[in-house]
């Protein structure tokens, strides 16, 4: 799901995940660009990434940052944590991340602690499975949190009543 995040502009806060440098060789000699990938959130359950490459460092970091923007999604969260344990998957990349009690803080490896932490979720425990490729652990993280769904969007789907479904 899409969100417009120009009402929330000023909210958002940005992470740089990696660049890289990148290198065409062509007839004429070495294309040098450089490429970023971006997190942006409003730890109020709105994330999004994004990639950008350009010649110059700069460029491809507002790229990646406008990028994450056109592509925030809501994540779903239950107190401080997650609603339910959940696997992604993108490529060889696989993400499992697991609800977990107040006070334990956000126990995730580099990219997947980036994007929970910019979400909003500030309580959860997460392991990397598969890949360790940037790209596929983040893409994987986001195909986990799109996953999620809380009680009251489950009980609107079935016609029933929250306590209905928790019970």
């Amino acid at each position: 799901m899409r969100i417009d995040y120009s009402k929330m502009e000023n909210q958002l806060q940005e992470k740089l995940i990696k660049y890289n440098s990148v290198t065409k060789v062509v007839k004429g000699g070495k294309n040098n660009r450089w490429s970023a990938i971006v997190v942006v959130g409003d730890n109020n359950g709105h994330v999004g990434v994004g990639s950008g490459k350009a010649i110059e460092i700069g460029e491809a970091h507002r790229k990646a940052n406008e990028a994450a923007k056109k592509h925030l999604m809501y994540v779903p969260r239950r107190g401080s944590t997650i609603p339910h344990r959940i696997i992604g998957e993108f490529g060889s990349g696989k993400v499992l991340i697991m609800p977990a009690r107040p006070g334990t803080g956000v126990i995730a490896g580099g990219a997947v602690r980036a994007v929970l932490e910019l979400a909003g979720v500030k309580d959860v425990r997460a392991k990397n499975l598969g890949s360790n490729n940037v790209g596929n652990v983040l893409n994987a993280t986001l195909d986990a949190l799109s996953k999620l769904k809380d009680a009251e969007t489950v009980a609107k789907n079935r016609g029933k009543t929250v306590e209905e479904i928790l019970e």
